[in-house]
Parts: structure tokens; sequence; C-alpha cells
């Protein structure tokens, strides 16, 4: 594909296809070039190294978040939507929780998302950094239970590109896991009754109850302000 006939839009989502499947570490000009059939050279008329398609990556698939309307929900059912759909969001791009320790990412997709998140907490009743406490709360629990899906894929690639068999790698490793576990009462209580294979995971249900324990928290602020004279 000749670079007059290359548009941003459609590198930008091939870029995405390319790291769903293969990670950050998958990511080069030549591959993302080899998608697109074209050179890796008429790529650069359009971004201007890996860092910055990357971002414009990460910028796009915030788009893929519904942003409720306000005037037709209240704000909790807002804010669990929308935490709902990021923790769908980071697990369909788990290389973009990745990037967030290498990555300082902006742009509209981002921006249009953060101003209604705190669109949402001001309805509530925050103001001010509070609003912006209470967000990044409910962001920050979210791309923490997150964490542990991106790991598993990233961990599961490199191993693969290693030449090993990834799944009875990863099974070597929570077979010794669990030996060390069981030395432990709570561990082994958990063990003898969910099972060794259950060990990594947390319980079923376990980012819903934790969502929910979150936004319980929030509304207990919000509802002991008048007795603090105003302080939340």
């Amino acid at each position: 594909m000749p670079r007059d006939t290359l548009t941003r839009d459609q590198i930008i989502r091939t870029a995405i296809e390319l790291l769903d499947a293969e990670g950050l570490e998958g990511l080069n000009m030549r591959s993302l070039g080899k998608r697109l059939n074209s050179a890796a050279t008429a790529v650069y008329w359009h971004v201007k190294n890996k860092d910055n398609l990357v971002l414009l990556a990460g910028d796009q698939v915030w788009d893929e978040i519904t942003l409720p309307d306000l005037r037709t929900v209240d704000w909790r059912t807002a804010g669990t939507s929308m935490a709902v759909d990021l923790y769908a969001m980071l697990g369909r791009h788990p290389w973009l929780v990745q990037a967030f320790g290498s990555h300082l990412f902006y742009g509209e997709g981002k921006a249009r998302h953060d101003d209604h998140s705190l669109a949402v907490y001001e309805a509530a009743g925050f103001a001010g950094a509070q609003a912006d406490q209470a967000a990044g709360a409910v962001f920050t629990f979210v791309l923490g239970n997150a964490l542990s899906a991106s790991a598993a894929a990233s961990l599961t690639r490199r191993l693969s590109r290693d030449g090993g068999n990834a799944q009875e790698l990863l099974q070597d490793t929570m077979t010794r896991a669990t030996e060390i576990a069981m030395r432990f009462p709570r561990l082994r209580g958990r063990l003898e009754t969910a099972g060794a294979a259950d060990y990594a995971g947390a319980p079923e249900e376990s980012f819903e109850f934790g969502l929910q324990a979150l936004f319980d928290g929030l509304e207990d602020r919000l509802a002991a302000r008048p007795a603090q004279g105003g302080a939340a």
C-alpha cells in the first residue's frame, strides 16, 4: 500500500490489532507495515515513531467506553457503567495496562473520558479536588484489577517466544507456588477449598464486589459531610 493511500486512522487501527495480538514488545514498524501491505518507511509519513504510535493507539481505545447521559441516570449508575466499560476495554487491550508504566497518555479520547468522569462525581456532590480524588480512586481500582490479566497475557507471550510450552511452564510455576502456600494456614485453607488451579485467581465477582464497596464508601463520605460541617 503506497504511502499516499495510507491514512493515519488505518495505521492506528492496524497498530491496535497488532498490539492486541503481540503486545508492546511485538509492535514495530516492519510488522505494522507488513499488516498494512506497505513499506515500513511509508508509516513514518504519518507517525513519528513507535512511542508516538503507542500514544495514538492508546488514546483511540478510550472511545470504546460509553459515556452515560447524566440527565437520564444517577451518578452511581453512571460511575458503575464507566468503570465496568473501562475494565472491559483494558481486558481487550492488555498492552495498555503495561504501557501506563512507560508512557504518559494524553489526547482527545482520554480527555473526553476523564472530563465526563469528573462530571459524574461532581453530580454526586463532590467538588474540586474531591471530585478528582473520587474519580482517581475508581480509576486506580479498575486499573489494579486489570493488571493481573495483562501480566498473564504478557508472560504467556514471552514464554511462547522463548520456545517453551507456555502452559507447562505456567503450571510448573503454580505447582511451586502452591507448595509454598500450603505452609501458611489461611492460604492452605483456601487451596483445600478452591483447589490449586484457583490459587492465583480472585474469587468470582471480586471486581463487582470491590467496585460496589468503593461506591458505598463514596456515598458514606457524602452522607457524612453535614455532620462534619461540610467536609468530606
